[in-house]
């Protein structure tokens, strides 16, 4: 079984991965209405994610790939069960995604505008239902004996996972307003350093909430990593007012990365809380799904974790190869000579 707690881990890095990536993907699109003043700006902000959001997104492809071959018995239960929060999150995506590739098509205002708004509600709707889903693994949910989800998506909609939801969306949205400060110039960059510096009260309020009541949980649930979910929590917190004093002094890469770290050890503090379970009963604690009762067999972990070895390092460097391409700023002076290019 050893295996198989090495691949909760392995599946948590994942999605903590994913969260930092899309994270600000999602913010970048949430912050369109708020800095994107006409089409250029807007075009701008759009494009400092344009050659990696697509990438971003296979981390969650992978971190669901690998839940059905490592965990198959929680990949059924929770894909089941959260079957319509799962819908939504997916319809949103695809809408987001092809807004990204449709925008441009037509001159038409009309055309852009209807875009630029699904993509706002397509970063929106993710951001808030991954917060309400990881909140509602981590507390736990009606399971019956057979390891069935017997709730429905009323169920999920629960303080604790609104709180984590609502949570989310203002981290990836701080997180998202750090990245187009960033990657851009001029005006765009001046209101995206303001907007983070606005959007910190909330955001560190509804983070301080949600930190204080997983910790709660963990005590509750007498949870064995009750210690790194502590630790997880005040690093979390502490580097996300890092980030704000680095904003605070135009420093936009510094403040980019300690958002990034704040996203690592906030998912982190929930999923350390998570274990040893990996889907909580509150119909029965017996009917709750473990590392152990939910696993593969030890002969497939053995070859996933074979095939983690050799690939997972090769997928980072590509990754980091394409954030190192695209590492320029895209300014304002561009984005003009593209479309006067464009015109004649």
């Amino acid at each position: 079984m050893d295996l198989a707690y090495l691949w909760f881990f392995i599946v948590g890095i994942l999605f903590v991965g994913y969260f930092v990536l899309d994270g600000f993907d999602f913010g970048v699109g949430m912050s369109l209405p708020f800095l994107g003043k006409d089409n250029i700006s807007r075009r701008q902000i759009i494009n400092t994610i344009g050659p990696v959001w697509d990438l971003n997104e296979t981390w969650v492809i992978v971190a669901g790939a690998c839940l059905f071959a490592a965990f198959p018995h929680w990949y059924a239960t929770l894909f089941s069960g959260y079957y319509l929060a799962l819908l939504l999150i997916l319809l949103a995506l695809i809408a987001r995604g092809v807004s990204f590739e449709y925008r441009h098509q037509r001159d038409s205002l009309r055309w852009k505008k209807g875009f630029d708004t699904m993509i706002v509600v397509g970063s929106v709707v993710p951001a808030l239902l991954w917060g309400v889903a990881v909140a509602n693994i981590v507390q736990g949910g009606p399971i019956d004996q057979d390891m069935n989800f017997t709730g429905n998506l009323l169920t999920l909609l629960n303080p604790y996972g609104l709180w984590v939801g609502v949570t989310t969306t203002l981290l990836f949205f701080v997180h998202g307003v750090y990245f187009v400060a960033l990657k851009t110039d001029g005006q765009v960059m001046e209101d995206a350093r303001k907007l983070a510096l606005r959007a910190f009260i909330p955001a560190v309020i509804f983070a301080a909430g949600t930190i204080v009541w997983t910790i709660m949980i963990a005590v509750e649930r007498d949870a064995p990593l009750l210690w790194a979910v502590i630790v997880c929590g005040v690093i979390a917190a502490v580097s996300f007012i890092v980030s704000f004093l680095f904003n605070l002094r135009r420093s936009e890469g510094k403040a980019f990365a300690a958002g990034a770290v704040t996203i690592v050890f906030a998912v982190l503090t929930l999923w350390l809380t998570l274990f040893p379970f990996v889907m909580p009963s509150t119909t029965d604690p017996a009917y709750s799904l473990t590392i152990e009762n939910a696993s593969s067999t030890d002969y497939t972990l053995t070859i996933m974790t074979w095939a983690a070895v050799i690939f997972l390092p090769l997928v980072l460097l590509y990754q980091g190869w394409t954030y190192w391409i695209f590492r320029k700023r895209i300014t304002r002076s561009t984005i003009e000579k593209a479309e006067a290019v464009s015109t004649h």
